[in-house]
Order: C-alpha cells, then structure tokens, then sequence
C-alpha cells in the first residue's frame, strides 16, 4: 500500500472511531509507526486529511446506496438491505463525527451535506415512487415532501446518540426511526412484507457474532 494511502486510511479508522477533534496528526502518525512530518509530505494540514477522508466516505456511501437499489427485489427490500449496509457502516463508527466536521472542517462537511441535499434526496424519492407502482406504498403521498422529511430525519440518530453516549446505539436508534417512517409510507400489502423483513433482519443480527 502506497504512503499516502496508509496514512488516508488510518486517519479514516481513527476519525470515525474517536471523532474528528479527538484526534491529532500526532495520534495518526504514533499509530502508523511515521514522523508527523512524513505526513504532511502528503497532506499540508489536518483539514486537507479530513476532507480526503471525507470524500471516501461519501463515495463509499453512495456505491452501497446505489448496490441496495438496484439489487432490491422491491421498495422494501431496498431499505433493510441498507439497514444491513448502515449495521456495517456503523459499526465503529462515532455518532460526533458530522458534528465535529461540521463545526471544524466546514470544507469536508459541505462534501456530507451536497451528497444529503442531493444523491440521498433522490434515493429516497427513487424508493418512494418505486413503493408506489408497486402497490407497497400508499398512492396519496407527496414524494417530495416525504423525501425531504426522511433526509432531514436522517440526523436525528446521530444528535440522540452523541447527546448521549452509552445511552443510545447509532444503529438500533436509525432502525427503529426508518421502521416507523417506512410504516408510515405502506398499504396493508407493504406492511405485511415489512413484518417478513423486519423478522429476517432481526434473525440475520443475531447469528452474528
């Protein structure tokens, strides 16, 4: 693996670990085992490493996003296979990470908010009019206003879980609000293939280790 390479993907490690602020170029470099000054070879400062890193994570998102659509058999299937994706995802990850690229790297939080505003909003609205042809969500919703709801609601685990730690856990608190926005959107014939995928969700994290 390339220098440059290795120090992107460790800062990646320890930022969605620990949170952005928490750690330092000293930290990522103590743990790679380098000077600190081999890594502003690469990276002339913290921000210019947070923004790469940030742009991994968006593009990584969006592959995922993009594979759970078009490897969907319906509307409902696509949300819990990326129910799957996010148990993955969230795994390591901590809940202040936006919060501190937000308030200290506007530049790699605009990358998070222009992929929110934009790619997530018309995954939402592709899913919500998928739901609709096929009978599995009620016919009278706005798409819009549905789509923009559900990425704007999108935060709330992530405020609730860094609000406080040890209390909530990022990826049951984003299941439980996705189940009760998706409940909201379905027929009688949508809510009986979300039970049918609820249950095997539920079947799927427990066999895990």
């Amino acid at each position: 693996m390339e220098t440059k390479e290795r120090i992107q993907k460790k800062a990646h490690e320890l930022f969605l670990r620990y949170g952005i602020r928490s750690v330092s170029m000293d930290d990522i470099a103590a743990q790679l085992g380098m000077s600190k000054k081999t890594i502003y070879q690469f990276f002339s400062e913290k921000d210019e490493l947070v923004t790469a890193v940030m742009d991994d994570e968006v593009n990584y998102t969006q592959h995922k996003c993009e594979m759970c659509k078009n490897n969907a058999r319906n509307a409902v299937e696509e949300i819990f296979l990326t129910l799957e994706r996010m148990y993955e995802q969230f795994a390591n990850l901590n809940p202040v990470v936006l919060y501190d690229a937000e308030k200290f790297h506007p530049k790699a939080f605009e990358r998070f908010r222009k992929m929110k505003e934009v790619f997530l909003y018309e995954i939402v609205a592709h899913n919500i009019r998928r739901g609709i042809e096929e009978e599995l969500y009620r016919e009278d919703i706005s798409v819009e206003v549905m789509s923009r709801y559900r990425v704007e609601t999108m935060m709330i685990p992530f405020a609730m879980a860094a609000s406080a730690p040890g209390k909530f856990n990022l990826i049951d608190l984003t299941r439980e609000t996705m189940e009760h926005f998706l409940f909201g959107l379905s027929t009688s014939k949508g809510h009986k293939l979300i039970m049918k995928y609820k249950e095997e969700y539920k079947k799927k994290q427990h066999s895990k280790p």
